[in-house]
């Protein structure tokens, strides 16, 4: 059984506390993230710390899919690892934050995915396919991470 990964960056126009803050915001997600509908913040959260669990519901190619996440490892304000485990696969996101400067940030977040029982062929060459839809999905969200963070960078 083998890990598949994706890796995207994006460099945010705000300080890297702004932009830590913007990211960890569970409560406001649904309007941060376009793809996300709800979060039900089930521990922790305020501060966002190792052991903060969520249900996240996300619009995917027009359906809804919920997971339940909770955070591995935090290290404020410079990255943080989320874990989940759903359809038989071990989910494991990573953000990085990345000051460049007073007022800007490189976000890198490396999404992988380690199948938890066997896999038939159909099901690996899907999960190649679902690689790619999983980049622009990710691109999606670094965007709108960016839109909030300079947002509230702006606002002070």
């Amino acid at each position: 059984m083998s890990s598949s990964s994706v890796t995207v960056s994006r460099t945010v126009a705000a300080p890297v506390e702004t932009v830590w803050d913007v990211a960890t915001d569970l409560e406001a997600m649904p309007g941060t993230m376009s793809a996300v509908a709800r979060v039900e913040v089930l521990a922790g959260g305020d501060p966002f710390d190792v052991g903060t669990r969520w249900r996240e519901t996300r619009v995917m190619m027009r359906r809804e899919a919920t997971e339940e996440m909770t955070v591995t490892h935090a290290a404020r304000p410079s990255t943080y690892t989320v874990e989940a485990e759903d359809h038989g696969v071990h989910y494991v996101s990573t953000f990085a934050f990345t000051p460049l400067g007073a007022d800007r940030t490189e976000v890198t977040l490396t999404f992988a995915g380690e199948p938890t029982k066997p896999q038939n062929p159909l099901a690996r060459a899907m999960g190649r396919l679902g690689l790619r839809m999983v980049r622009k999905e990710l691109e999606k969200d670094l965007a709108d991470l960016a839109t909030a963070s300079e947002a509230a960078a702006r606002r002070g």
